[in-house]
Formats: structure tokens, C-alpha cells, sequence
């Protein structure tokens, strides 16, 4: 049995600055589970680009609002929305309020894993 709470990760390596937000990685691969869990938090009036080649991901809101945009659709996110990009699909995650997100990784994270937050180009892992 893996248990686990949120208090346990703050602080650590598991704790996650990155950029526009923080990741608090719940489950990595470490862990071996085969998939990784976050808990994500979005800075207030940030927008990211973002396009993860080597992993699925998906994201279930849980607090705050916020929106995420492809190039052909753009959806509201607030508390009881989920979003599940393609691989290697590019999109764009922004919030003026800031948003807190459970995420799900498959292949799982590291864990170290930080996003750059160039608006030039989209950033992943």
C-alpha cells in the first residue's frame, strides 16, 4: 500500500516550482506505479504553453478557474473540468484567479522534471 499526503511532499524535491505554478508529485515512477499524480497549482495571471511529447496527461480542476486553448478550441476550466491533451498536442494553460489541477501522467514522472516558461515556445517534459 502507497500512502501518502500532500504535508509530506510539501518542501521536498517533490515540490516543484515551476514557473507558473507549483507541482507537488504525489506518485512517480520511484514509486512504481506506472503512472504519476500531482497536485498543481497555477499562478494567478499566468499563461503557459505546454506540449508533452513523452507523456499522456490529464488534468481535473479542482479549485479556481482558469482556461485551456489548441490552436482550434479554447474551454473554461473551473472545479469539476477535465482536460486530456493528445501527445504531443500543444496547448496553452492560463488563469487570471489561479486554478488548483490533479494531474495524472502516464509513462510516470521522475519527479524532477520542471516546465520553462518561455512564452516563445511550449514547454514539457
Amino acid at each position: 500500500m502507497l500512502f501518502r499526503t500532500l504535508e509530506e511532499v510539501l518542501g521536498t524535491e517533490r515540490d516543484v516550482d515551476w514557473g507558473n505554478g507549483t507541482s507537488r508529485r504525489l506518485v512517480v515512477a520511484a514509486d512504481g506505479r506506472g503512472y504519476a499524480v500531482t497536485d498543481t497549482h497555477v499562478r494567478p495571471g499566468t499563461e503557459t504553453r505546454l506540449r508533452f511529447d513523452s507523456h499522456l496527461e490529464c488534468c481535473y480542476c479542482i479549485d479556481g478557474s482558469g482556461r485551456v486553448s489548441t490552436a482550434e478550441e479554447t474551454w473554461d476550466l473551473r472545479p469539476g473540468a477535465l482536460y486530456a491533451p493528445d501527445k504531443g498536442e500543444e496547448h496553452r494553460l492560463s488563469s487570471e484567479s489561479g486554478m488548483r489541477l490533479i494531474c495524472v501522467f502516464h509513462p510516470p514522472l521522475r519527479g524532477d522534471e520542471s516546465h520553462n516558461s518561455d512564452p516563445a515556445k511550449a514547454s514539457g517534459y
